[in-house]
């Protein structure tokens, strides 16, 4: 008697079913993916933060990697702010190398968080010439020296910002911001927390005071006074916007409101701060900023010296998912 093929039982055929429902559905989430026309998924993908590009969307389909990854408008405006609750685990610094990569020298905007440092700068300053918006926050790897270095190969650059950026405000540092950068048209100086102990509570002023076509200026948590603020009334006279909020040296007298009556928008020290974007603390209270530590020296000389592959390499560590091939 011919040997017949055993039947599968009830449990492995279930399971098989369920392995080709489960086939079906990714097949049809791919294809749903990649039939997508290329307007729509760049709509799509301008809408998400640029580490959520690197970490994700990067990997949905071979149609979004090559989107992500050839298509330098998507890397005009870079902002790689968010995932603050991992920001121990991935390697920002690597990210930022990449995204300005992608950008192929059409960038006219970074925007960091705890994604930078004086190497990436001067690679960020090469590769992107144009640049027209730099905002850095928490950038407590960049330095006095390699910011002054940057900011001079930075001449159109309209919007500059340093929120607690631990290293930068050394004497004579904005000043060559205000120098370098004649089309600086709006600054942010936020500080992390106020904390009254500093002798010279004005040094920002005259640093401040040097940037003549500035139209907004926000300085958050910051200890200048009245004579601060009245030495950057005096020489901005373009300036339409200004926020002092958490500034709590300056007392809004009689002089100074004159001063201020072609200003149209003024925050005060005690204002509401529902719109401000960072985490306010209050006077005194320091929180460590989760930053990784690189060999910040070799990286800097290596971009110095060209080595921008390594510079990549070096940067990625294993935190960092590979991309796909």
């Amino acid at each position: 008697m011919p040997n017949t093929p055993a039947m599968p039982s009830s449990g492995r055929l279930s399971g098989l079913r369920r392995r080709r429902r489960e086939r079906r559905r990714r097949r049809a989430a791919r294809d749903w993916a990649d039939g997508l026309p290329a307007d729509v998924l760049l709509a799509i993908l301008h809408r998400l933060d640029h580490i959520d590009i690197l970490m994700s969307a990067d990997r949905v389909c071979r149609s979004w990697q090559r989107a992500a990854r050839e298509e330098p408008s998507l890397w005009r405006r870079i902002t790689m702010r968010g995932h603050e609750g991992i920001a121990r685990k991935i390697n920002r610094c690597g990210m930022a190398c990449e995204a300005v990569r992608r950008a192929a020298g059409q960038c006219e905007a970074f925007c960091g968080k705890y994604a930078g440092d004086d190497g990436f700068l001067i690679y960020l300053s090469v590769q992107c010439p144009c640049l027209r918006s730099l905002c850095l926050i928490s950038c407590n790897d960049v330095t006095d020296e390699g910011f002054a270095e940057v900011v001079q190969a930075l001449p159109l650059l309209e919007e500059l910002e340093l929120s607690r950026c631990r290293n930068i405000g050394a004497d004579g540092v904005y000043e060559l911001a205000g120098e370098v950068c004649p089309q600086l048209k709006h600054f942010r100086l936020n500080k992390q927390s106020f904390k009254n102990t500093d002798n010279n509570m004005d040094k920002d002023a005259l640093g401040i005071a040097s940037m003549h076509g500035l139209h907004s200026l926000q300085l958050f948590s910051n200890v200048i006074s009245n004579k601060g603020i009245e030495t950057i009334l005096d020489n901005c006279l373009h300036l339409e916007y200004l926020d002092i909020r958490y500034c709590f040296n300056v007392d809004m007298n009689e002089t100074l409101l004159a001063k201020c009556t072609k200003i149209k928008t003024i925050k005060l020290s005690d204002d509401p701060i529902d719109d401000y974007d960072l985490q306010a603390e209050s006077p005194g209270m320091t929180v460590q900023s989760p930053v990784r530590t690189y060999d910040y020296a070799w990286s800097h000389l290596c971009c110095f010296q060209g080595h921008n592959d390594f510079y990549f390499r070096h940067y990625y560590d294993i935190s960092y998912p590979p991309l796909l091939r």
